[in-house]
Protein backbone atom coordinates (compact mmCIF):
# COMPACT_ATOMS: atom_id res chain seq x y z
CA UNK A 1 0.00 0.00 0.00
CA UNK A 2 2.82 2.40 0.85
CA UNK A 3 4.26 2.18 -2.66
CA UNK A 4 0.91 3.22 -4.13
CA UNK A 5 0.72 6.22 -1.79
CA UNK A 6 4.26 7.27 -2.71
CA UNK A 7 3.59 7.02 -6.45
CA UNK A 8 0.41 9.05 -6.05
CA UNK A 9 2.28 11.72 -4.07
CA UNK A 10 4.88 11.98 -6.84
CA UNK A 11 2.12 12.97 -9.27
CA UNK A 12 1.79 16.24 -7.38
CA UNK A 13 5.31 16.76 -6.01
CA UNK A 14 8.87 15.96 -7.09
CA UNK A 15 10.54 12.91 -5.62
CA UNK A 16 12.88 15.13 -3.62
CA UNK A 17 10.12 17.33 -2.23
CA UNK A 18 9.29 17.16 1.46
CA UNK A 19 5.72 17.88 0.38
CA UNK A 20 5.61 14.44 -1.26
CA UNK A 21 6.55 12.87 2.06
CA UNK A 22 3.91 14.96 3.80
CA UNK A 23 1.26 13.96 1.29
CA UNK A 24 2.10 10.26 1.61
CA UNK A 25 2.24 10.49 5.40
CA UNK A 26 -1.11 12.27 5.57
CA UNK A 27 -2.77 9.59 3.43
CA UNK A 28 -1.19 6.83 5.48
CA UNK A 29 -2.23 8.47 8.74
CA UNK A 30 -5.85 8.74 7.56
CA UNK A 31 -5.82 5.07 6.59
CA UNK A 32 -4.35 4.08 9.97
CA UNK A 33 -7.11 6.09 11.66
CA UNK A 34 -9.80 4.21 9.73
CA UNK A 35 -10.59 7.07 7.34
CA UNK A 36 -9.69 5.19 4.17
CA UNK A 37 -12.99 6.21 2.54
CA UNK A 38 -11.81 9.83 2.41
CA UNK A 39 -8.35 9.12 0.99
CA UNK A 40 -9.23 7.71 -2.46
CA UNK A 41 -11.87 10.35 -3.34
CA UNK A 42 -9.60 13.12 -2.05
CA UNK A 43 -6.72 11.94 -4.21
CA UNK A 44 -8.92 11.71 -7.27
CA UNK A 45 -10.35 15.17 -6.65
CA UNK A 46 -6.82 16.56 -6.31
CA UNK A 47 -5.97 15.09 -9.71
CA UNK A 48 -9.20 16.30 -11.32
CA UNK A 49 -9.12 19.94 -10.22
CA UNK A 50 -5.89 20.80 -12.09
CA UNK A 51 -7.24 18.81 -15.06
CA UNK A 52 -4.41 16.30 -15.20
CA UNK A 53 -4.45 14.05 -18.26
CA UNK A 54 -5.24 10.35 -17.81
CA UNK A 55 -1.54 9.55 -18.21
CA UNK A 56 -0.46 12.22 -15.69
CA UNK A 57 -2.94 10.98 -13.09
CA UNK A 58 -2.43 7.26 -13.70
CA UNK A 59 -0.64 6.63 -10.38
CA UNK A 60 -3.37 8.47 -8.48
CA UNK A 61 -6.10 6.40 -10.10
CA UNK A 62 -4.15 3.18 -9.53
CA UNK A 63 -3.68 4.01 -5.85
CA UNK A 64 -7.34 4.99 -5.37
CA UNK A 65 -8.49 1.81 -7.09
CA UNK A 66 -6.17 -0.31 -4.93
CA UNK A 67 -7.45 1.32 -1.75
CA UNK A 68 -11.10 0.92 -2.68
CA UNK A 69 -10.71 -2.64 -3.95
CA UNK A 70 -8.89 -3.69 -0.78
CA UNK A 71 -10.77 -1.62 1.78
CA UNK A 72 -12.01 -4.68 3.65
CA UNK A 73 -8.39 -5.75 4.24
CA UNK A 74 -7.09 -2.29 5.15
CA UNK A 75 -8.94 -1.84 8.44
CA UNK A 76 -5.74 -1.06 10.26
CA UNK A 77 -7.52 0.93 12.93
CA UNK A 78 -9.38 -2.22 13.99
CA UNK A 79 -6.07 -4.03 14.43
CA UNK A 80 -4.24 -1.17 16.11
CA UNK A 81 -6.87 -0.69 18.84
CA UNK A 82 -6.07 -4.02 20.56
CA UNK A 83 -2.37 -3.58 19.80
CA UNK A 84 -1.98 -6.04 16.95
CA UNK A 85 0.98 -5.52 14.59
CA UNK A 86 -0.06 -4.39 11.13
CA UNK A 87 3.14 -4.41 9.09
CA UNK A 88 2.79 -6.53 5.95
CA UNK A 89 6.47 -6.38 5.17
CA UNK A 90 9.78 -4.82 6.03
CA UNK A 91 9.03 -1.53 4.31
CA UNK A 92 5.60 -1.08 5.85
CA UNK A 93 7.01 -1.97 9.25
CA UNK A 94 9.72 0.64 8.85
CA UNK A 95 7.19 3.23 7.73
CA UNK A 96 4.96 2.44 10.71
CA UNK A 97 7.88 3.12 13.07
CA UNK A 98 8.88 6.25 11.14
CA UNK A 99 5.40 7.72 11.42
CA UNK A 100 5.16 6.82 15.10
CA UNK A 101 8.54 8.47 15.71
CA UNK A 102 7.41 11.59 13.85
CA UNK A 103 4.19 11.74 15.86
CA UNK A 104 6.13 11.31 19.11
CA UNK A 105 8.44 14.12 18.07
CA UNK A 106 11.65 12.11 17.97
CA UNK A 107 13.83 12.04 14.84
Amino acid sequence: MIEYLWKAAFVFYSQTSTKAEGSMSKGLQLILEGKLSSVAPGMRRSATLPKLTPQERKSVDTCARYLLNNAEYLKYDDYLKPGFPIAMGVIEGACRHLIKDRQDGSH
